[in-house]
């Protein structure tokens, strides 16, 4: 199988002209000769607020990432760094970057059979409209500290449509998600929080729903200090979900 070459703030080229910088991290060699092999694609919080690919927490999560034998690729969204464009208001256009940065990836390296998305922040907004890949391509999605109270100004008052298009993807049983969220969030409260995911186990209840996973950990910020040790819990969680 062909070997991956590992780089960093390099530009990608995607089929719409938009260029965006990124950063590809390969697992160790024991671990990446595998026929099978994973992709984690990580996206930054809110650009306008400072996010970027080299964020502290994508930067916790990369390394046991690659300890489970994941590809990991973090990018700048556009406008950020050295990535063309500027940001949009309401994310779409973001969305249909993610969409054709994971196809990117999927050609550059061969023998992909499992997808996940991960999105921080305002990263996870982004994450929870990427659709499933068709088969026998898996998805997953993790959704880390999403915004749910700043949402409605986040993407330019289309929250009803981000609602709508988890809930869709939650009623796909192909569809496995895992949300962690802080009951600290400095963003959300954790009642608002606790309200929303009523409401997503009840989208994922029945016959026939997807996969939720949905971890509360007590005394953590949206910015997963490491305070009460929030950030180790928040890194067990992950690694011990993802596939």
């Amino acid at each position: 199988m062909t070997a991956v070459r590992h780089f960093t703030h390099e530009p990608i080229q995607l089929p719409s002209g938009q260029i965006l910088e990124a950063s590809l991290s390969v697992p160790p060699e024991r671990l990446s000769v595998t026929p099978a092999r994973k992709l984690a694609v990580c996206l930054h919080p809110w650009s306008w607020l400072g996010g970027r690919m080299d964020d502290p927490v994508l930067q916790t999560v990369k390394k046991p990432l690659l300890e489970r034998g994941y590809y990991v690729l973090r990018y700048n969204s556009r406008g950020v760094g050295k990535s063309s464009g500027w940001p949009s208001l309401t994310g779409t256009s973001e969305a249909q970057d993610l969409q054709d940065l994971v196809q990117w990836a999927l050609q550059a390296i061969e023998g992909v059979q499992h997808v996940l998305i991960f999105g921080y922040s305002h990263g996870s907004l982004i994450t929870s409209l990427f659709p499933l890949l068709p088969s026998p391509l898996k998805t997953s999605h993790i959704l880390l500290s999403y915004p749910l109270g700043p949402r409605s100004w986040l993407t330019a008052f289309r929250g009803k449509y981000y609602t709508d298009t988890l809930n869709a993807l939650l009623h796909d049983p192909n569809a496995n998600i895992l949300v962690v969220y802080g009951d600290q969030d400095e963003f959300t409260g954790a009642g608002s929080y606790d309200t929303w995911v009523d409401g997503l186990e009840e989208e994922a209840h029945g016959e026939g729903r997807g996969t939720l996973r949905v971890e509360r950990v007590d005394g953590a910020t949206h910015f997963w200090t490491d305070a009460n040790g929030a950030r180790e819990q928040m890194v067990e969680i992950v690694t011990g979900w993802v596939p």
